[in-house]
């Protein structure tokens, strides 16, 4: 009888410690009354022998279990650091009684009645008393207590404690009048912080192994789960206290010291949530705070000039340290912003698995929650990708957000706009139509549609119907309306244009059939229908009118008036033109396009001097802008022969050879890694454009299969890197061309 006495004592003990260690209150609470004789009060009477010793060990763990039952119902006021008070919390009040009359008579064995001196400390925070807490868990002597070989519930305990005496220790500094004395102060807080910290990611570790050995030994499983195990509030705070108080006092060196550290301790389940937090954190901390001059990779020692601003560890050797990956062939990043790239890839991946996709009511906080955080590092990624130029892999990503981004503009228009960037147009404007019915007050939405449509796709009719989205607005478009206008009146007036192009094409085309050998393009135009003419000059009427109204409603937009400036130019109204170029002018005077535009209309006034005077004006402004220097090489032809002509010829090679000189040198310099393309810089009005590292419709054809895909990537990049590196951009080599036709004839006259 005695055994089996003993067996089942044991067998309660341990199921006593696994409820604390997993925190399974309520089950704790139904044990602990077992312990007790009957179910009444507690005592103020002080009894005898180990029924009394037995009976108090019962009523601390039932004084745990009612106040970790409050703090969970309460987790909003806890969070916030509202006090609770024992007139509205009867749990609390009655975990009190319990745990003051057990110190009160004191014959519990010590090691419990440690246990409940910590318990009794947290109840003191929780009721705001900090300087009762920070004196209860003096008298415990958590300084002192040793985590070595010691139960899991006992690791909880003292990283609480830990975490609590800090909070408390950072509560009571108002006091301290001596700054030397509140240095003291600070280094105890971040010692508290920093022993929290490494004692729960044990704590966490440990309970993740024997969670998963009992449940490999069930044969049908353990009616609790691992996955369900949930951070408290405590314990979430021993986790990121360290590196969040660094960070606020802007020791960003200690900071990232801590959240690389925690980001090498081997994850648990329950730290996942909080992992992608910390990873985030950290990389904002790389892109917002630190400079690449000063970065240091996480393998790496710290830099000679950070040495002095780093202190010892605050970390007992009492304290266990957590389990760490290998660095065993790990991969290292080289800058701030690959570091970045990839913590955010990471966290993008925990973000995409656990988003909450279902629409049921009862989970729309949830869902919140975790859309909130997947914002949060796509915002990070744009950042971060920007930098780097990389639009396609950035869209790419922002499109796998689309499973949880139901009626979510932000993420939409994210999307679009990394769209826009990448070269995939028509499948920004696409999303930009979605983005128009869940913002449709939004101006700004419509307009740049409107610019997609009319600069990169050309589609006309698309972009008169976007800009009237604008226009129908009304006042509430505000300073866009302007803008709508402006876009109107382009895409009538390039309707008109292409309408001409594509009669002359098709006049162009029959003469070839008919077999005649001199075309004259004159008399193809007078062979126009009149009907075609009669629509061109409505179309050039409407754009004029059009682009009028913008200028009325912002007069002072140089740009506005530049577009009008050319649509007179357009329809032959060469002085009215110039005149509205000057007006243009006042505003911007260094303009590369109106400046551009008015040496033209001086050309076709005849008035060439005045022509090459503008034009050299520009240049010294944009010396780098081919197509003003082509402009000035006809001017020159033109007016001053073609002797002058080859030395504007002669100087754009010079700066051709220049340009495709550095183009070889920093594609030799790159890797393959895709955090390292650089983001060129197009000055204003630059004619030659130096094409991005990847083809506009790359990123929307999809291969057949996997392999078919990974194939097709490869030898695309294979292709590119070696025609960028032998020959050079096409639009390079196609600017070489245009320069050597220009040298020609000049070249032939000498």
């Amino acid at each position: 009888m005695a055994a089996k006495g003993s067996h089942s004592h044991v067998k309660l003990e341990g199921e006593i410690e696994r409820c604390r260690a997993e925190g399974h209150w309520g089950q704790l609470r139904h044990l602990a009354q077992q312990l007790l004789p009957l179910a009444r009060p507690p005592r103020k009477v002080a009894a005898a022998g180990g029924a009394q010793d037995a009976e108090d060990y019962g009523s601390m763990l039932l004084a745990e279990a009612l106040l970790e039952e409050c703090l969970k119902e309460k987790f909003a006021k806890l969070k916030d650091s509202i006090p609770l008070t024992e007139k509205n919390e009867p749990k609390l009040s009655e975990a009190k009684q319990y745990l003051t009359n057990i110190l009160s008579r004191g014959k519990l064995r010590p090691k419990y009645m440690t246990e409940a001196m910590l318990i009794l400390g947290k109840l003191h925070y929780v009721e705001g008393s900090y300087r009762d807490a920070i004196s209860m868990y003096a008298r415990a002597g958590i300084d002192d207590l040793s985590t070595k070989d010691e139960p899991l519930y006992m690791l909880r305990l003292v990283t609480e404690a830990f975490v609590i005496k800090g909070l408390s220790l950072e509560r009571s500094t108002n006091s301290i009048a001596s700054r030397a004395r509140l240095c003291e102060r600070e280094e105890e807080v971040m010692a508290c912080f920093e022993t929290a910290c490494f004692i729960a990611q044990v704590y966490l570790q440990e309970l993740e192994k024997t969670l998963n050995n009992t449940h490999s030994r069930s044969i049908k499983g353990s009616n609790v789960t691992y996955s369900e195990f949930e951070l408290s509030y405590f314990l979430e705070a021993a986790l990121q206290s360290a590196y969040v108080t660094h960070l606020k006092k802007g020791n960003i060196v200690k900071g990232m010291r801590s959240l690389r550290e925690i980001l090498r301790t081997v994850e648990t389940k329950s730290t996942q949530t909080f992992k992608m937090t910390a990873a985030k954190q950290l990389a904002q901390v790389l892109l917002h705070s630190l400079s690449e001059d000063c970065y240091w990779s996480p393998l790496s020692d710290l830099l000679p000039e950070f040495m002095n601003k780093e202190d010892q560890s605050y970390v007992s050797n009492l304290c266990r340290r957590p389990e760490l990956y290998t660095e065993e062939n790990a991969y290292c990043p080289q800058d701030n912003v690959e570091e970045a790239l990839l913590l955010l890839l990471i966290s993008e991946s925990m973000a995409n698995r656990d988003a909450v996709i279902s629409r049921a009511p009862d989970q729309q906080d949830d869902r919140a929650i975790s859309l909130r955080d997947a914002s949060a590092v796509y915002d990070l990624l744009s950042i971060t990708l920007g930098r780097r130029g990389q639009y396609v892999m950035l869209s790419e990503c922002l499109e796998r957000a689309m499973k949880f981004a139901f009626d979510e503009f932000h993420l939409w228009y994210q999307l679009a706009l990394s769209m826009v960037a990448c070269g995939k147009s028509a499948y920004a404007v696409s999303v930009l139509k979605e983005c128009a019915k869940l913002r449709p007050t939004d101006p700004t939405v419509p307009l740049l549609a409107a610019k997609v449509c009319i600069g990169s796709l050309h589609w006309l009719e698309e972009g008169e119907y976007f800009a009237k989205m604008v226009i129908d607005l009304g006042e509430d478009a505000g300073e866009s309306l302007a803008k709508g206008y402006l876009a109107l009146g382009l895409t009538y007036s390039l309707q008109a244009t292409d309408g001409e192009l594509s009669c002359l094409s098709s006049l162009v085309k029959n003469l070839l059939k008919t077999g005649e050998g001199e075309m004259n393009l004159t008399k193809a135009k007078e062979e126009r229908p009149a009907t075609l003419k009669g629509t061109q000059d409505e179309l050039n009427k409407k754009a004029l009118q059009t682009l009028e109204r913008a200028r009325d409603l912002a007069p002072e937009d140089h740009q506005i008036i530049l577009y009008l400036s050319l649509q007179l130019a357009l329809v032959r109204q060469i002085s009215d033109a110039i005149e509205h170029l000057q007006e243009a002018l006042q505003l911007c005077k260094d303009d590369l396009n109106s400046l551009h535009l008015l040496a033209l209309l001086f050309s076709a006034q005849k008035h060439y001097q005045h022509a090459l005077d503008v034009i050299n004006m520009a240049v010294v402004e944009y010396p780098e802008s081919f197509s003003l220097l082509f402009t000035k090489v006809k001017l020159e032809w033109i007016h001053k022969g073609p002797e002058e002509a080859l030395v504007t010829c002669r100087h754009m090679l010079q700066m051709w050879q220049m340009v495709y000189n550095v183009l070889q040198h920093s594609g030799s310099e790159k890797g393959s890694s895709v955090t390292e393309t650089p983001v060129i810089k197009k000055h204003n009005g630059l004619h030659l454009t130096l094409p991005d590292a990847h083809d506009a419709d790359s990123g929307s054809q999809r291969a057949s299969s996997l392999a078919a895909s990974r194939l097709e990537q490869a030898m695309s990049e294979i292709t590119m890197q070696s025609s960028a590196m032998k020959q050079g951009p096409m639009q390079l080599w196609t600017a070489l061309e245009q320069i050597w036709l220009q040298a020609g004839p000049g070249a032939e006259q000498t």
